[in-house]
């Protein structure tokens, strides 16, 4: 089967940080679903990994986790899916990744892909909604009874990024809290603006500023997306007392005494510890995506898809891997077909 992978972490711009290879077809068993992959999109998390793992000595590791696919065979012991489903998922960190035609996952962190949209558009959410989802419900415990939330407001920063893309819109369709999204840019924040945000300040300025000049109260729930360390002082500032703070990046260090005369609490998001520690509650992931593939078909969320790269290649995953290490990525990058 066709694949792209990486023999040695190099530079996005060097020949050889992304090549095509040929690899054997994988079998499924356990609980796997052998998915024939149709779209892919690519995330931060891809870029990170190209940089900073490498392979085993003369093996060739292929990378990405998002996809959407039909599943062409499973393993003895599953139950949720057959062969001929449609779906989506954002994999494993811990296992090969979905850059190839065809790819093993178990089908407890798998969903059945919306029905109303093409595999693309699909392949565009997985991650971002499962990271999204679960931020905002199991880690910030936002209550999902509008009336639970009127008057407490979230504040997202990189609200215009994959991750912000969806927690903007889960926020605005499932709760009844007044969003904030941060951009820096007039085109990032009108698109924050059409995916549900109430109000739009500008991140390449003091966030506690923007919040005041805004003349909105403190905020109850903050989601920092990136820069967390730069956002740091503003953060601990605007934050109310009680409040809670989640974070998805990767910050050098944090003086979380700031937090203390508040009573805040601090909160991580990683969406692949149920996968990689196996959870006993692994399979939400697949209840999660389900009920978003619903919100999906009702057209209460929208996908994230904003450009389409093309084919499943070396040379336009190169291409997705550069714009994303630029942050300047608005929305998902996807690539279909091989």
């Amino acid at each position: 089967m066709k694949a792209i992978a990486y023999r040695q972490s190099l530079p996005i711009e060097h020949a050889e940080s992304l090549i095509d290879i040929e690899l054997p077809a994988p079998q499924a068993s356990g609980r796997d679903l052998l998915v024939e992959v149709r779209a892919i999109s690519v995330n931060p998390v891809d870029t990170k990994i190209r940089r900073n793992v490498a392979p085993a000595e003369g093996q060739a590791k292929v990378i990405g986790w998002d996809a959407a696919g039909v599943v062409k065979a499973v393993g003895p012991d599953v139950t949720l899916f057959q062969p001929g489903d449609e779906v989506w998922y954002a994999g494993d960190l811990t296992r090969a990744g979905t850059n190839s035609e065809l790819h093993l996952v178990d089908e407890r962190i798998v969903g059945h892909k919306p029905k109303n949209i093409d595999f693309a558009q699909a392949a565009a959410l997985p991650l971002t909604t499962i990271t999204a989802w679960e931020l905002l419900f199991d880690r910030l415990e936002v209550s999902r009874d509008a009336g639970a939330t009127q008057g407490k407001s979230l504040l997202v920063i990189g609200a215009a990024g994959g991750v912000g893309s969806i927690l903007v819109q889960l926020a605005r369709q499932l709760t009844g809290l007044t969003i904030i999204g941060t951009a820096s840019r007039p085109e990032t924040g009108e698109w924050i603006k059409q995916l549900g945000a109430h109000h739009v300040i500008d991140h390449s300025k003091p966030l506690n500023e923007e919040i005041t000049r805004l003349g909105l109260p403190s905020v109850t729930y903050v989601a920092s997306l990136n820069q967390t360390d730069h956002h740091w002082a503003a953060i601990s500032e605007l934050v109310a007392p009680q409040g809670k703070i989640a974070l998805i990046d990767d910050p050098a260090a944090l003086d979380v005494r700031t937090l203390k005369r508040k009573s805040v609490s601090l909160h991580w998001e990683f969406m692949y510890t149920r996968s990689m520690f196996q959870t006993a509650d692994m399979q939400e992931q697949h209840k999660l995506l389900n009920d978003v593939a619903k919100l999906v078909e009702t057209g209460a969320v929208k996908t994230t898809l904003a450009e389409r790269y093309g084919k499943i290649n070396a040379e336009n995953l190169k291409r997705a891997h550069a714009l994303i290490e630029s942050n300047r990525a608005k929305g998902k990058i996807v690539l279909e077909g091989f």
